[in-house]
């Protein structure tokens, strides 16, 4: 008879094992609940979702990205999923449900595959031919653009903007963000998206956002005797405190006649009007300062007529500089005129119930403010994230200078092109190939399902026009019909498509590849102090 073995623990108590099929099955049913949960989103006709925090805040929003980030998904594979639509997001702007809606579809078509058994490094290689192939595709199809084409960037944000809350007023707000975009590009063709500031305020209504050809802060005049607008404003950028330094080491004063301390109080005085004398030789009348600004330098300042702002962020200073060409400075012993900036109107308004400083009408101004507006909290906020998924867009388009039309006809095209290219392989990897193919067709059959179509019906109409070389034939899911996307005005940088397929199938190889999740126990709870023992 054999003798009792006795079971060898290499991991310590409490850890959770996941191992072969079984792990995998449960690491492809979380990713597949995640782009479950985004999917109804997508497209014109996507609905919006309510996420209410553990403080009881609220957020209305039909972004892949927000939805995701409030979600605090737990499960290890389900976080992957949400790291593709971060990257989509950090890259483009925009496209995050498509990413995560594909990379979701990808796994769905693998574990069919899986079923066959058929081995996940070859599913992987397949998948990894078929995104090279279709990112060689999206090249091939799309077609060029320039800043110079504001029609079709218009296009492109109003594309953007569709199914967002802020749609009703998508043809102001896209004329805003092609405007802004064009303003900040540089001669290289390059945008950073940074320099367009977007202030929002709730109040008035989405039509009363506006363009800012300079920069708004958040901040008020630091004195009520300064002017509340000063025209053809000369700026002073000055980044440290106009007041009187303290000194570096411990020092004191021993003061023995009270003439002493008047001489001490007039010094300081003579010291911080010298200051202001040379601030105001360089002809400065504006002045945003990073630091603080003393209580008497503010009266030299409001008696000369010059406007201030003060504690003013770095970021903000920055922008600034760029809106109105002034140079930074440290030390006012080194101001010239050189070193102002120009713009040609700095106020104090009052927008909503508070007080904030325009800065307006700059030269050739390299940052801008979108001043976005809506009736409540929540209107804003949504009008923001379309602006920003616009801007996002934007750049993308012009930065590659490629763009395809929306409506799930890009989409399509790929997954016919992949399905012809996965003929001419030998070998199981074609079945991959087809499956990722296949697996492109949930773009266009989501928006037909969103959009209340009957999508086997859709996809075949889709698919037909296709072979017939209609490259751009996508879904109208206002009237059902199959349409020219392109002859719509559904535009979309090729951007948003290439890193969509490249996240997507990345982080859906990576998860093929794991069989075997080991999850640590919990830590051990701290020993409970015996009765009578008082807890430090």
């Amino acid at each position: 008879m054999a003798k009792d073995v006795q079971p060898i623990f290499i991991l310590p108590e409490g850890t959770r094992r996941n191992s072969g099929r079984n792990a995998q099955r449960n690491n492809i049913m979380a990713a597949k609940l995640v782009a479950e949960t985004v999917r109804t989103t997508l497209g014109p006709k996507g609905m919006d979702k309510m996420l209410v925090d553990s403080m009881g805040d609220v957020v209305v929003t039909n972004d892949g990205v927000t939805i995701l980030k409030e979600m605090h998904i737990e499960h290890p594979a389900a976080k992957m999923i949400v790291e593709v639509a971060k990257t989509q997001e950090d890259e483009v702007g925009d496209g995050t449900t498509t990413a995560v809606v594909l990379a979701g579809e990808l796994l769905k078509k693998a574990e069919d595959l899986l079923d066959k058994e058929i081995h996940p490094t070859v599913i992987v290689k397949g998948y990894r031919m078929a995104a090279e192939k279709a990112l060689k595709l999206v090249d091939e199809i799309a077609r060029p653009i320039t800043e110079k084409d504001t029609e079709l960037l218009s296009k492109i944000a109003q594309t953007a903007m569709t199914g967002k809350g802020a749609e009703a007023s998508k043809e102001k707000l896209s004329g805003i963000t092609v405007r802004a975009v064009r303003q900040v590009m540089s001669e290289n063709r390059r945008i950073d998206i940074e320099d367009i500031k977007v202030e929002k305020k709730e109040g008035a209504s989405v039509e009363d956002t506006e363009l800012i050809e300079g920069i708004v802060l958040d901040k008020e005049r630091v004195h009520s005797g300064m002017p509340v607008q000063v025209k053809k404003a000369n700026i002073l950028l000055i980044d440290s405190a106009l007041e009187i330094k303290n000194t570096e080491t411990d020092a004191k004063i021993q003061i023995t006649d009270p003439k002493q301390m008047q001489a001490f109080i007039d010094m300081e005085e003579k010291m911080i009007k010298g200051m202001i004398t040379k601030l105001l030789n360089s002809g400065a009348n504006a002045v945003f300062c990073q630091k603080g600004i003393d209580d008497l330098a503010q009266h030299f300042l409001a008696k000369n007529g010059v406007y201030a702002v003060r504690r003013v962020k770095k970021s903000d200073m920055e922008k600034l500089a760029k809106a109105t060409g002034a140079r930074i400075v440290t030390n006012l012993d080194d101001l010239t005129k050189k070193d102002l900036g120009y713009a040609a109107l700095v106020e104090e308004s009052k927008v909503g119930d508070e007080n904030m400083t325009f800065v307006r009408d700059c030269k050739n101004a390299k940052a801008v403010t979108i001043l976005v507006r809506g009736s409540t909290e929540h209107v804003v906020e949504e009008a923001e994230r379309a602006i920003v998924d616009a801007i996002g867009d934007l750049a993308a388009a012009l930065k590659t200078g490629k763009v395809v039309a929306g409506a799930g006809s890009g989409e399509m095209e790929l997954s016919k092109r992949l399905l012809n290219y996965s003929e001419s392989l030998s070998g199981r990897e074609q079945l991959a190939v087809r499956a990722f193919a296949e697996a492109l067709e949930v773009i266009p059959r989501t928006l037909a399902e969103n959009a209340g179509l009957d999508p086997i019906d859709t996809l075949t109409e889709l698919k037909s026009s296709h072979e017939k070389n209609k490259v751009w034939a996508g879904i109208d899911v206002f009237t059902g019909k199959v349409i020219d996307a392109w002859e719509a005005g559904i535009i979309e940088p090729a951007k948003i498509k290439t890193q969509a397929i490249s996240s997507a199938s990345e982080v859906a190889t990576m998860i093929l590849r794991i069989d075997d999740v080991i999850a640590s126990g919990s830590s051990p709870e701290p020993p409970k102090p015996e009765p009578g023992m008082d807890m430090m």
